[in-house]
């Protein structure tokens, strides 16, 4: 071949790797949703299930998704979560990974490399849930704030919070060097993470801007949420059940002692608790106590010191009202109730709560197409906010979801075999998951954001991915 011969060839080459360079470029400076990213399906499972190699190899080759299928049956002895497919450890590869199956040393494995690559493109984690996290009863159980803080704690300020992303899509350079937690599996872990339900809320304001939320599921079982009130708005800190019984109401002084009053859950007995918010926004409660019989019990502070209370309740068998006097004994975690009478007052209104300019008001209504005993607050800035679990992770719609899984989704996510469903998302600027994607066949127009394969290294992939300008 004559070198006059050869140019054209050397020329085509040339122009080839100048456009893909060129398409990976314009894909990092458009919005994020537009962006095409390496991914795996099941990256915990490496080659046993596939031919992914470990987790650091993955990110090392590209890959910006990964996926992590989590348990939480033994949470209350690791302290942690486990990483498996059907069970923890099945199918979980530990050549290049963790030797362990608990979360937090696999979480920790991609912060190193994303803390060593602080140019990479943004790194989606997944955590599959693959069981029910609403069943776990409190923090310490492992429930979703649980899982919260762990994300926090390991990923730091290279945590991108759902919360906390725009109304106008970032760039894909924009969120170079952060991970973005992203929750998908089990459909009532996930809708619960976007809202609470319940009954009969009542609340109560300290004038540190202490919040304590508490209510009843309508079957019978107390929860309660704390927080704080802070620029107009309530950040919800911890979430948990409590007791069981119905109408409960709520008081909380400025020390952060508080008194819980509620009836009993088949009867007309009165009973009360007492607790002590600590600095994250966990109760310490005491055991239960009955105080009387009646129904629908209101109580609130009434010395500034913030021991002396009273209570008010309405008869189990007319409309007269009765109250109490009650003097709390921190040291003993007991109130002390004396004065016992019939009363003209009205009832507390258990659902407002008010310090200074300061109010919080909780109830219960849709959000959309969320149900109606969705539990909402307003204060005195702000309305119809939701009560739920801070907004750490985003939460993924997939094919088949309720609609109020659907409702101001960023990432959904389908089989790759479901072309219209992706096809659909991505023209509608969604960021979208198409698992299972093992053929080139499979790929639509627009491809998948995150095409998670189970074989990011063969040839077929890479160079679809390639010519697709996927961005690292």
């Amino acid at each position: 071949m004559t070198p006059s011969r050869a140019l054209p060839s050397v020329v085509a080459v040339a122009a080839s790797v100048l456009l893909i360079s060129g398409n990976a470029r314009a894909e990092a400076e458009a919005p994020l949703p537009s962006a095409i990213f390496r991914a795996t399906h099941n990256s915990y499972s490496g080659n046993v299930d596939g031919a992914k190699k470990s987790i650091a190899y993955q990110l090392d080759h590209g890959v910006r998704f990964i996926e992590l299928d989590v348990h939480d049956n033994g949470y209350a002895t690791a302290h942690d979560y486990a990483i498996g497919h059907d069970s923890p450890g099945d199918l979980v590869d530990h050549a290049g990974n963790p030797a362990s199956n608990l979360l937090r040393d696999w979480l920790t494995v991609i912060d190193t490399w994303s803390q060593q690559h602080p140019t990479a493109a943004p790194i989606v984690v997944m955590l599959d849930l693959k069981d029910d996290l609403t069943d776990n009863p409190s923090f310490a159980a492992g429930n979703l704030t649980a899982l919260n803080q762990e994300l926090v704690s390991v990923f730091g300020p290279r945590l991108s919070a759902a919360e906390e992303y725009p109304a106008s899509p970032p760039s894909v350079d924009a969120l170079r060097g952060r991970v973005l937690a992203l929750l998908s599996g089990d459909g009532k872990t996930r809708a619960e993470y976007r809202r609470d339900l319940g009954a009969n809320p009542a609340v109560a304001l300290n004038a540190n801007g202490q919040v304590v939320e508490v209510h009843d599921s309508g079957a019978g079982v107390l929860w309660y949420w704390t927080g704080r009130y802070d620029n107009g708005r309530v950040s919800w800190l911890r979430h948990g059940r409590y007791d069981t019984g119905q109408t409960p109401a709520v008081a909380l002084n400025d020390n952060g002692d508080l008194v819980e009053v509620h009836q009993s859950q088949s009867a007309t007995t009165l009973w009360y608790r007492v607790g002590r918010l600590d600095a994250d926004g966990e109760i310490t409660w005491s055991a239960s106590h009955q105080y009387d019989n009646g129904v629908l019990p209101t109580v609130a502070f009434t010395s500034p010191a913030g021991t002396q209370l009273r209570e008010i309740h309405r008869s189990q068998n007319n409309s007269q009202n009765w109250t109490w006097n009650g003097a709390l004994n921190t040291a003993a975690s007991t109130v002390a109730w004396s004065g016992n009478a019939k009363t003209s007052d009205a009832r507390f209104d258990k659902t407002t709560s008010a310090r200074g300019t300061a109010r919080v008001h909780v109830w219960t209504g849709a959000d959309g197409p969320t149900p109606a005993g969705t539990l909402r607050v307003d204060t005195d800035r702000f309305t119809g906010d939701r009560v739920r679990y801070r907004q750490t992770a985003f939460d993924e719609y997939q094919k088949g979801d309720a609609a109020e899984l659907q409702q101001g989704a960023l990432f959904y996510a389908a089989p790759a075999t479901e072309s219209a469903f992706i096809t659909s998302a991505r023209q509608a600027g969604r960021l979208v998951r198409g698992w299972d994607f093992d053929s080139a066949a499979m790929a639509t127009t627009p491809l998948a954001g995150y095409p998670a394969t189970n074989h990011p290294y063969d040839a077929w992939y890479d160079d679809l991915l390639t010519r697709s300008g996927a961005v690292q």
